[in-house]
């Protein structure tokens, strides 16, 4: 069999169907084919190196060759290769994974499930909150509060409450969701508005959001304490403080959805803890296993544990489950990884270079390309702008994300293009060399890529 580079790029476009790829610049550009990791680089099958400047897809945050939890994950399977949580069965590795996830929880929490992704899990919550409604004799209670630029996953209802325009090639959102405003303050707020008095705002725009539809049909909300996907928009100063008491006004339950933000991505252990929020639920993956196995979770509070449970007993059980949800090595995985961002100084590192990296952007905005550079701990965003005093952005044409990450990927750097913005996630055992180093490489592409643009405008 021929296992050249060029034929391994043949039979991947004669065989694979591609999920969230611009297929224009795949057909341009050919797949890119990942044949091994070092620590935060990844290698083509050319041998070619490169940062993985987005761990992946947010997940890889200890990098592509922990050999510590390949060899948990070799001992589990050796002693109890996987099991499911149906019929009142488990393992011990998923009982002791969510001991420590209760321990660690950034509120007091009651009890955990475990699915198989953060998609998974949400589609979980709002079945959920669906039963539980009904069961107390409020059946109307079935909208769902979401964000626009929100990102919640891929199934179904988590696709219905992302607040992307892509969701309508589904025929989503459908009438059970209820898009409120989206927390950028610098894209949003009025001239001249603090971040204090846009919160305010937007607090008094979901009460009055509420009293419209009805606080009688509201299930619950959904939210990232730093949207990632939507392009890391950092809350402004006080959101989620005052958004909070307005939900808890008409019994709306609030669930975190932590997939990116969980397990040190903004600095903190949980994004919750870094914007001062305090949900009732609590969706958990990436991170938790450090993307070395298919992993969620939903961290039910007491009251939320209280008011589930009593829903399931009319029904004898909760009819909902996964097949793998809390599979024992996958379990055993994620006690190994969350052991290591805790004890082994990887929280640490993150508040060492976190600062540095974020520093480093902030420099990047005073390029004249670059409208906004926002972040928090290790994840940031750049976007860019043709015109900085009226935040215009480039015309589509253009391309400017994708021009941006294509040259970094040719200089060996992975960034993740978002119409005029870019992404950057490193992984959580990035080093202070690194990160200079992808700073630098951002800063000559962005010289690059501007001079060429302004040469087309010309």
């Amino acid at each position: 069999m021929d296992t050249t580079v060029q034929s391994w790029e043949r039979r991947e476009l004669g065989s694979f169907f591609h999920t969230f790829s611009d297929l224009a610049s795949l057909r341009e550009d050919g797949p890119a084919i990942v044949e091994k990791g070092d620590g935060a680089y990844i290698f083509d099958t050319a041998g070619k190196r490169y940062f993985e400047g987005n761990s992946g897809l947010w997940n890889m945050t200890l990098g592509f060759s922990e050999t510590r939890l390949a060899e948990v994950a070799a001992r589990q399977y050796a002693q109890f290769p996987g099991y499911h949580t149906f019929f009142g069965r488990n393992s011990k590795p998923t009982i002791a994974l969510a001991e420590r996830m209760l321990e660690l929880a950034p509120v007091p929490m009651s009890r955990v499930f475990f699915t198989n992704s953060g998609s998974d899990a949400n589609e979980s919550v709002i079945k959920l909150l669906w039963m539980m409604w009904a069961a107390e004799g409020q059946p109307r209670r079935r909208k769902l509060l979401t964000r626009k630029n929100a990102y919640h996953g891929a199934t179904v209802m988590a696709s219905a409450l992302t607040g992307k325009d892509y969701v309508r090639a589904f025929g989503l959102p459908n009438a059970e969701i209820v898009t409120l405003d989206c927390p950028h303050s610098w894209r949003f707020a009025l001239p001249g508005e603090s971040d204090e008095d846009y919160s305010a705002r937007l607090a008094a725009r979901l009460e009055q959001q509420i009293v419209a539809e009805g606080p009688e049909t509201i299930a619950g909300m959904f939210a990232e304490p730093v949207m990632g996907a939507g392009g890391v928009i950092v809350p402004p100063d006080g959101y989620f403080r005052m958004i909070q008491p307005v939900l808890q006004r008409y019994g709306i339950p609030l669930v975190a959805d932590e997939v990116i933000c969980g397990f040190g991505r903004t600095g903190h252990l949980w994004g919750a803890q870094a914007v001062g929020l305090r949900p009732d639920i609590i969706v958990a993956s990436k991170s938790m296993s450090a993307g070395y196995f298919p992993m969620g979770a939903v961290m039910l509070s007491a009251d939320m544990d209280k008011r589930a449970t009593a829903a399931c007993e009319l029904w004898e059980e909760f009819p909902h489950g996964y097949t793998t949800g809390g599979h024992p090595v996958g379990c055993a995985i994620s006690l190994e990884a969350i052991r290591i961002i805790t004890e082994e100084g990887i929280l640490d590192n993150i508040r060492k270079v976190g600062p540095v990296f974020q520093a480093g952007l902030r420099t990047l905005a005073e390029h004249p390309m670059v409208g906004e550079a926002r972040g928090l701990g290790l994840m940031g965003a750049l976007e860019m702008v043709a015109d900085k005093k009226t935040k215009t952005a480039y015309a589509g044409e253009y391309r400017v994300g994708d021009r941006i990450a294509k040259a970094a990927r040719d200089l060996g750097f992975i960034i993740r293009p978002l119409g005029a913005s870019v992404v950057l996630a490193p992984p959580f055992i990035a080093t202070l060399d690194q990160i200079g180093q992808l700073l630098d490489v951002l800063k000559r592409i962005l010289d690059d890529v501007h001079a060429d643009v302004c040469r087309r405008c010309a």
